[in-house]
């Protein structure tokens, strides 16, 4: 690699195989850049969130951007970072992750094949019915919270979350980041419960795995559920399995990741002025 490039991965989070999960960019900075620099290569990529990674004196400073804002809590993209630092050597496997967000500090662990993320759990809040909300995401919920980003809507069965054909532009319309629909899982089925995440108002019509979507849907579910330990499937097209554990004030997130993808972006590139 050129040694002035700057270091850019795509990786696959939520998933133990390429083309599964939620792909994320990952992009490692030897140095500040201007957020309108960071913000046009993660338009660039065209992926959900693509994260930008500075090391810091405790730690990584970590940002995320999707194609068209910046994000204060992504999941998939933090597990992708994670990732990225262990294998390409810029953590020893035995070391913790330590990321510092607009959402306060995160930490990732690595568990043999699996990465463990600590995030702040979400609080559910009474929702008042909203008429818009239930026409745009079609279907007939059955209960429905708001959480700090998101609105959580729950169905009666895993059957109906999968038909949901949502309008994306009366979603876009909501306010808050996007829409949760939620259901348990199947019954003999190997997970406790089954999602689907829609962001259009930030550029983002089905998100494929919402880690942070899980820091609202584990307490919910283990609340109804009476568990602590859960195992949630995001039933998207390309589908992803996390684990959840509720430890009070803090969501515990299990996943996989592979990598597909390794370059840079070119030096020259990376000093022009954007926007």
């Amino acid at each position: 690699m050129n040694s002035k490039a700057i270091f850019l991965a795509h990786v696959d989070s939520f998933s133990a195989k390429p083309f599964a999960g939620n792909p994320a960019g990952v992009c490692i900075l030897p140095a500040v850049q201007p957020t309108e620099w960071m913000q046009a290569v993660a338009r660039e990529m065209n992926l959900s969130e693509t994260a930008f990674l500075l090391r810091g004196k405790a730690g990584w400073q970590l940002r995320w951007f999707t194609p068209t804002v910046e994000v204060d809590l992504c999941g998939h993209a933090t597990l992708a970072s994670a990732h990225i630092l262990w294998e390409v050597g810029r953590l020893e496997s035995a070391s913790a992750a330590r990321f510092f967000t607009r959402s306060g500090e995160l930490t990732a662990w690595k568990r043999e094949k699996w990465i463990e993320l600590d995030f702040p759990a979400d609080v559910e809040r009474p929702s008042s019915p909203n008429g818009d909300l239930e026409k745009a995401l079609g279907g007939r919920p059955v209960h429905r919270v708001d959480g700090k980003f998101d609105h959580l809507v729950e169905f009666g069965s895993e059957a109906e979350v999968r038909a949901l054909a949502p309008d994306m532009a009366g979603l876009a319309r909501l306010p808050g980041r996007g829409v949760i629909a939620t259901a348990r899982a199947e019954l003999g089925s190997e997970f406790d419960f089954v999602s689907r995440f829609f962001a259009p108002a930030v550029g983002i019509s089905e998100d494929p795995v919402t880690g942070s979507a899980h820091c609202l849907l584990a307490p919910y579910w283990g609340k109804r559920l009476g568990k602590t330990t859960m195992v949630g499937f995001q039933c998207s097209s390309r589908g992803g399995m996390v684990r959840v554990r509720v430890a009070g004030a803090r969501t515990i997130l299990g996943g996989q990741a592979v990598t597909v993808a390794v370059g840079e972006i070119v030096s020259d590139v990376a000093a022009a002025p954007r926007l």
